[in-house]
């Protein structure tokens, strides 16, 4: 069993202004968003800045370092498809799966995730070439994304990420940050499919409930990780406000060593929350709300709230070797 501390959701980040092919559109309230997050994380740079690539990756890299973890899984995010294989002109950042190696290659305190919509006309070339190169993990944002995982067609794609033993961290639950192209691909349900061909998944955030009007879908994903061995959960972004509520039923689950630690940086952690819900005390608040580096005040607070040391290294376990 490795003993190596991960932060399994992490996102890379560009406008491409430099020519690595990220791009980032964002309007309304996703701008705002952004704007906020960038200055949240420390940004001395906004996002349309021509070295905010450059900037990004230097700060992040030096957090993760500075942290408690020893590697964060990065993740690469694919632009969105039709199920027939033609791109759509939809979403708010892209990153190429070239640009994620490139930067983890650089810097090997970052595991690469890339990112593959199984209905591009090349996905399975993508993914042979991703294997090749070292990819531990796939990144998919279904509901964000436009795929519906239970669709034969992809089986396929499914079958060589089994054989590869390449787990897929996916996103549940609502979405706030980026825009949704379909929001019933946000329940695990749809993960029946690809977790009966074998493909290991990781379900982020728990599939809590992002908003108010949100499905909470964390009870659906505790039978069905009851039903595959091969299902697991990541708490990233459970220090937000609503998100927060799953944290007392991640611990009080039977299933709590199929979790794994993970932040959803750059997304802001908050330290209110979890204590407005008699998770940690004040002294933990008032020490968390000190620490800038917000990696490592994720990492603290899940400590403070009783999250054990297998909880920061079960990604080991799951990664493709």
């Amino acid at each position: 069993m490795s003993s190596l501390k991960y932060d399994c959701h992490v996102h890379l980040v560009g406008n491409g202004n430099s020519g690595n092919g990220c791009w980032i559109r964002m309007s309304g309230w996703h701008r705002m968003m952004g704007g906020l997050m960038s200055k949240m994380i420390g940004m001395p740079v906004s996002f349309t800045h021509d070295d905010f690539d450059e900037i990004y990756v230097k700060h992040l890299s030096r957090w993760v370092r500075e942290s408690s973890v020893d590697h964060a899984l990065l993740l690469a995010q694919d632009q969105v498809y039709h199920k027939d294989g033609s791109r759509r002109d939809f979403g708010s950042f892209h990153v190429p799966n070239d640009y994620l190696f490139s930067v983890c290659e650089a810097h090997p305190e970052f595991v690469p995730a890339i990112s593959i919509h199984p209905a591009r006309h090349d996905a399975l070339d993508e993914l042979e070439i991703c294997l090749a190169r070292g990819a531990r993990a796939l990144k998919l944002l279904p509901n964000c994304h436009n795929v519906n995982c239970s669709l034969p067609q992809y089986d396929a794609f499914w079958e060589k990420m089994a054989a590869a033993e390449l787990p897929m961290l996916a996103h549940t639950g609502g979405e706030m940050t980026v825009p949704v192209a379909n929001k019933l691909y946000e329940s695990p349900a749809y993960f029946r499919r690809p977790l009966e061909i074998g493909v290991k998944i990781i379900a982020a955030h728990a599939a809590s409930s992002s908003h108010l009007l949100d499905p909470d879908y964390f009870d659906l994903l505790v039978e069905m990780m009851k039903e595959f061995p091969n299902l697991y959960g990541d708490t990233s972004a459970l220090n937000t406000p609503f998100r927060s509520a799953a944290v007392r039923k991640v611990l009080d689950s039977d299933l709590l060593d199929r979790f794994i630690h993970g932040s959803d940086f750059p997304v802001p952690i908050g330290t209110w929350y979890v204590r407005l819900r008699g998770l940690i005390d004040g002294e933990d608040r008032a020490t968390a709300a000190k620490i800038t580096n917000l990696i490592e005040r994720d990492y603290f607070l899940k400590r403070a709230m009783g999250f054990d040391e297998g909880h920061f290294t079960k990604l080991g376990e799951v990664l493709r070797k």
